[in-house]
């Protein structure tokens, strides 16, 4: 089955985007959201942030303590490349047994992940696509959201790789500008992976 991976900056629309493959009947691997899932169900990657970054990094109802992993890891590269290096491979495995269980009626699937090119993923995709949004847009957008100050999300950004990076990566690219309809350009993507695929 062809692979498809999808990724934009924080507040770029990405999962706007999912939600139109999804509509057209595309499944999606929502990288992020297993990664905080696994984070409490998978024992070895459960073991590994234990040994890792101490016993309290869950509490006695065995959920993860956030804010005790946020203070090692922020502002800290070194810590910050240990925990990727747990947590990466971990969502590799939960994203191989999604694979096995994917309808094979999908012509292709969808791998959305943040760090789609920054944790290597985008390696093991036939093509990937970024979203890209101006950044005032994305502010505003993440600030509403999240009740973030501007302060938070820029340094939220300054982890990820700029647009311009992302889009020398990308074989694909959505412009969420307003300057062009998103769902046209999902539709033109949708109509040529399934060429691909037939």
């Amino acid at each position: 089955m062809m692979k498809i991976g999808i990724t934009g900056g924080i507040g770029s629309g990405k999962s706007t985007v999912c939600r139109i493959f999804e509509h057209l009947g595309i499944p999606v691997f929502y990288a992020d959201t297993v990664a905080k899932e696994i984070m409490v169900s998978d024992p070895l990657l459960i073991a590994g942030l234990k040994a890792a970054f101490g016993e309290e990094s869950y509490d006695q109802a065995g959920r993860l303590n956030n804010k005790h992993i946020a203070r090692i890891v922020f502002n800290n590269n070194t810590e910050l490349a240990k925990l990727n290096a747990l947590v990466h491979p971990a969502v590799f495995r939960a994203f191989d047994s999604w694979l096995a269980r994917v309808s094979g009626n999908a012509p292709y699937i969808l791998k959305e992940a943040a760090l789609l090119f920054e944790s290597g993923s985008y390696k093991s995709c036939d093509h990937n696509i970024v979203v890209t949004a101006a950044v005032a847009a994305r502010l505003k957008w993440v600030m509403q959201r999240d009740g973030s100050t501007e302060e938070q999300v820029r340094a939220r950004m300054n982890k990820q790789l700029t647009d311009e990076e992302k889009v020398k990566m990308a074989d694909f690219l959505i412009r969420n500008d307003e300057s062009q309809s998103l769902i046209l350009q999902v539709m033109e993507l949708h109509n040529r992976f399934t060429k691909i695929t037939e």
